[in-house]
């Protein structure tokens, strides 16, 4: 990848995934647009990544705010060439006990923010006639866990977005959805503080992976920068999972047949 004059939007940047992606492209030359509404830790964030990160605080559900932290951003890089769809929360609910307060902040969250802020990049993208987008979904976009109605319906919509963008904006424009298994991030400890047994919990998501452990960000953001970077030049409209054998493994067995 050529880095010079590069640049990634990367929203929830502040922690997690985010976070992880944007020291990767840091790392390898590129600069960071940081995005995330928690304004106090994004900014000790970015000081701490030093002068090639750039934070703009910002409600990703909203329009007006995501456009002016993309013009913001491309003012300063000069442009855009990455944009990482990162930014969700989890609750759980089912069909009945869902809010229709929390159904619509979940969607917004997790579904919207990801429309808008293509909305808004992919023009900056297209004066230069090159980007990749990437939504980062989840292995809930293909299977679920009970009682998170919103959440599942959020990340399979995400692979539905990733299409469309795919087939609107090629060939200039690529875009692929990154489906993460259970991660070690502060959104999944904060998930788990909110059980009975936060204990036995952590552990029932760490034995549901064929790989018998959870996730790192880092992993994650291996798979996110490889996939906007040149090796991966071939790849647009895919969802691609990176979930530790998750939900690919039924119960039961059958003996070996050894005739």
């Amino acid at each position: 990848m050529n880095s010079i004059d590069k640049a990634a939007l990367i929203t929830g940047g502040a922690k997690g995934i985010g976070l992880a992606a944007a020291k990767k492209f840091l790392a390898e030359g590129i600069k960071v647009i940081l995005v995330d509404n928690d304004e106090e830790e994004g900014k000790a964030v970015a000081v701490r990544l030093g002068e090639n990160c750039f934070f703009a605080a910002c409600d990703v559900s909203k329009s007006d705010p995501v456009r002016k932290s993309v013009e913001a951003g491309a003012e300063k890089f000069g442009g855009i060439d990455y944009l990482i769809n990162n930014a969700g929360i989890i609750k759980y609910a089912n069909a009945v006990t869902c809010t229709e307060s929390d159904w619509d902040e979940v969607m917004n969250v997790n579904l919207k923010s990801a429309y808008l802020c293509a909305k808004h990049v992919l023009p900056v993208m297209l004066r230069r006639k090159s980007g990749v987008i990437i939504n980062v979904a989840s292995a809930q976009s293909f299977i679920s866990s009970a009682n998170m109605v919103h959440y599942t319906a959020a990340k399979s919509a995400l692979l539905g977005l990733t299409r469309s963008i795919a087939i609107d904006f090629a060939p200039y424009v690529r875009a692929i959805a990154v489906c993460p298994g259970t991660v070690d991030t502060p959104m999944a400890r904060n998930a788990w503080s909110m059980a009975d047994d936060p204990k036995a919990i952590r552990q029932e998501s760490i034995d549901m992976h064929l790989l018998k452990r959870l996730g790192q960000p880092e992993e994650i953001a291996e798979l996110i920068f490889f996939l906007c970077s040149e090796k991966a030049a071939f790849i647009t409209g895919q969802a691609i999972r990176i979930d530790g054998g998750l939900g690919i493994n039924v119960p039961g067995s059958v003996s070996e047949n050894k005739s």
